[in-house]
């Protein structure tokens, strides 16, 4: 945070976890009025608009959702405008289609599904139809900023991180809404285990600092309020710890949210 307040930074670009990260480090120390930034570009990991909502919130700027593969040409495959209601595709180097994951088949425009790219000016690694595994709809509905390039919807989440609990699909990104939007930070764990030939899925999730010092609930309440919201959005029954601040190791990369002991493959 040193540097950005030194060197006067206006544009932040990390992991929309980081960011959060940062976000509560300097509410926490009273920075927020010192920092210059003025937008964010964030990307790497799933979020979601509660988080996008707690980043502008906490750092008081405007958060842009990026997207890119490695396997393609890294970051910039896609990029939001102003508007915030999707990301524009390079569509002069991509062709993107939105595919079934299971069947392949190429879904009419709209619909969710698995998210395909095929290169056309990369040279030397080109790719066609690559199969990214992420979840998304993709729309050419006009927007209002004027741009004509497809717009990808923010991913869902990935074919290959979608959960299945008890026998109904279950997505980080369900939870981590759950959990925000009944005031809590972007800072919980996801643990599925299996004991015997049951499943069992625990979430982790931390009190804010405000939490503590004002308390207007306990513990067992604010878990007995997580657990009725949370069988809401997924229809199955998720035990609930709730933790003191800091408790949940940080990351400065890629946020391990989910960690599964059953060892299905």
């Amino acid at each position: 945070m040193q540097f950005m307040t030194d060197l006067g930074s206006t544009i932040l670009c990390c992991t929309p976890s980081y960011a959060a990260n940062l976000g509560e480090a300097v509410n926490e120390r009273g920075l927020k009025d010192q920092l210059h930034l003025k937008a964010g570009i964030f990307g790497a990991e799933p979020w979601t608009e509660e988080m996008r909502r707690n980043i502008e919130q906490s750092l008081g700027i405007k958060a842009y959702d990026i997207y890119g593969l490695t396997e393609i040409s890294g970051p910039g495959v896609s990029f939001e405008c102003e508007e915030q209601a999707g990301m524009h595709i390079q569509e002069d180097h991509f062709i993107a289609e939105i595919i079934n994951p299971d069947t392949g088949e190429v879904l009419p425009e709209g619909e969710l599904g698995e998210l395909v790219f095929t290169c056309i000016t990369k040279k030397a690694f080109p790719l066609m139809r690559y199969r990214t595994r992420d979840l998304c709809r993709l729309s050419r509905k006009k927007c209002s900023c004027g741009r004509t390039h497809v717009r990808m919807m923010k991913p869902k989440g990935r074919s290959d991180d979608m959960m299945i609990v008890k026998g109904v699909n279950v997505w980080p990104s369900q939870i981590e809404t759950v959990l925000l939007n009944q005031g809590y930070q972007a800072n919980y764990q996801i643990v599925v285990d299996r004991v015997g030939n049951n499943d069992t899925i625990e979430v982790q999730v931390e009190l804010t600092p405000e939490m503590v010092q004002n308390p207007t609930k306990t513990v067992a309440e604010r878990e007995k309020k997580i657990v009725s919201g949370l069988k809401s959005m997924l229809g199955i029954k998720v035990d609930v710890k709730v933790v003191e601040p800091k408790a949940i190791a940080r990351s400065e990369g890629k946020a391990v949210r989910v960690v599964d002991k059953r060892h299905l493959y």
